[in-house]
């Protein structure tokens, strides 16, 4: 082969790379950002957190102290953190759509990011996608899951969410209740959810049933164990 056809392939193949990248950036923005921040127009507040460049300081303020809410809510519920997701958080829309965000508040990227949208840079909606990551990094080791209403309903109980649980001082802290069956899966739970609002109610009413009857949150981490060691969902909760 000339050397000019050896040049052709290798040529190629030092394209390859260059070219998934440009997929992944415009296919999906949301994991091409958490790599890449500065990529799209985020700069770094603090270790780990990023927003959108030119904040005024209250803006900043505001970004920062989220966040360190949100963790904290994390970590008392869980007894610590094994996490520590790269936090994306825009306030304009136009940057939350830059990074890949649609009409929701916020969002969990791949157990690796937490992306919040400007009406999403609070301490409630921060530490309800935290406790996505965490939870599914916890059972990650086992290759376990749970269903989908139970981790939405859990992410509720976290984030102390009081659209749709009552205040800790409530004896009873479930807004709506309901014995149907919830559901298990994301995409199930996307279609309830985006019909019904009070989906979310739903299910956290059940899981912080669940959790107060079981001793309170040690009962996950309880649940964790178990199903991380083999055993199924329905047979720990027997719900």
């Amino acid at each position: 082969m000339s050397r000019r056809g050896r040049a052709w392939p290798l040529a190629v193949l030092a394209a390859l790379p260059i070219a998934a990248a440009a997929v992944v950036a415009v296919a999906f923005p949301s994991v091409a950002a958490t790599t890449c921040p500065g990529c799209y127009g985020l700069e770094r507040l603090a270790s780990g957190v990023y927003a959108e460049s030119g904040l005024p300081p209250s803006r900043t303020r505001q970004v920062l102290s989220a966040v360190d809410e949100a963790e904290r809510r994390v970590r008392a519920f869980y007894g610590g953190r094994r996490t520590s997701p790269r936090i994306l958080a825009c306030l304009s829309d136009g940057c939350y759509r830059r990074i890949g965000g649609g009409g929701e508040r916020g969002v969990a990227v791949l157990n690796r990011s937490v992306m919040l949208s400007p009406a999403g840079v609070d301490p409630v909606i921060a530490s309800h996608e935290m406790s996505h990551v965490e939870l599914h990094a916890r059972l990650d080791s086992g290759g376990a899951e749970v269903p989908q209403w139970f981790d939405e309903g859990l992410a509720v109980l976290v984030s102390g969410d009081p659209r749709y649980l009552a205040p800790e001082t409530a004896a009873d802290r479930c807004l709506v209740s309901s014995d149907a069956p919830l559901p298990v899966t994301l995409d199930a739970w996307l279609r309830a959810a985006g019909a019904d609002r009070r989906t979310y109610a739903e299910a956290a009413c059940r899981v912080s049933r669940w959790v107060t009857a079981n001793g309170g949150p040690h009962a996950v981490l309880d649940l964790v164990r178990r199903l991380n060691a083999g055993e199924t969902f329905a047979a720990v909760t027997r719900m």
